[in-house]
């Protein structure tokens, strides 16, 4: 009921173009991360994706509020503690991906404030390499919250724009210099949500070499596709 008025909902106030949205698999353990602009990237996670084991988090200040403490109650959605390790949500995530659910994170962790990518945390690779489950990079422009204001205070629609990349997996985690192997894919999996983005929303990932790699590759296949 809640996908279903909230979908109604965004039809009302939002253009929104979906693309490459067949990448995320009709079943299956997954993990689907984004940037992370404003309040709306939220509902736009639980209600997009055709599926009803979207499992949702919830940031632990909202508890304060009895509205999310129901809602949280009857969506079986996760509180997540962001500013602090939280091994208990962080189990019950790897329990329900193995179990072949699909996630939605923003590694950023919060809102960005300059509405640009800002450093991801490791959070999202350390669960895609313990549970073995496929990455699905994603890009949400358009829903800047200062946008979304001045915009609806006017009346007009919003234009929103998610873009989906092609799933990968990671190695299993090392024993040795776990570190470095979380910051390393880290930084390649904000790159490839970078690459899906327009220039002005990268961060401070516009100028990483990876980023730089990955649309020169990007640009090869086009071409590639037009000769053909």
């Amino acid at each position: 009921m809640l996908r279903l008025v909230c979908r109604f909902i965004l039809r009302i106030i939002a253009r929104i173009d979906l693309q490459n949205m067949d990448r995320i698999p009709a079943s299956g353990g997954c993990l689907a991360v984004s940037n992370h602009l404003g309040r709306m990237d939220a509902m736009l996670a639980m209600i997009l994706p055709d599926r009803d084991d979207v499992i949702i988090m919830v940031a632990e200040k909202y508890q304060a509020y009895w509205f999310w403490r129901w809602l949280v109650r009857r969506l079986d959605a996760l509180w997540l503690d962001r500013h602090n390790p939280d091994f208990r949500a962080l189990r019950e995530m790897q329990k329900r991906l193995k179990a072949g659910e699909i996630a939605a994170i923003a590694p950023e962790g919060t809102r960005s404030p300059t509405a640009t990518m800002q450093p991801g945390k490791p959070g999202a690779v350390y669960l895609a390499a313990k549970t073995g489950v496929p990455i699905i990079p994603m890009s949400i422009a358009g829903t800047e919250d200062k946008e979304v204001y001045r915009r609806l205070r006017r009346l007009r629609r919003l234009d929103i724009t998610i873009c989906v990349g092609e799933p990968y997996l990671l190695p299993p985690m090392p024993r040795q210099n776990r570190d470095e192997f979380l910051q390393q894919n880290t930084d390649e999996m904000m790159c490839r949500i970078a690459a899906l983005l327009p220039p002005h929303y990268r961060g401070v990932y516009a100028e990483h070499p990876r980023l730089q790699e990955l649309l020169e590759a990007g640009s090869d296949l086009l071409e590639k596709e037009i000769g053909d």
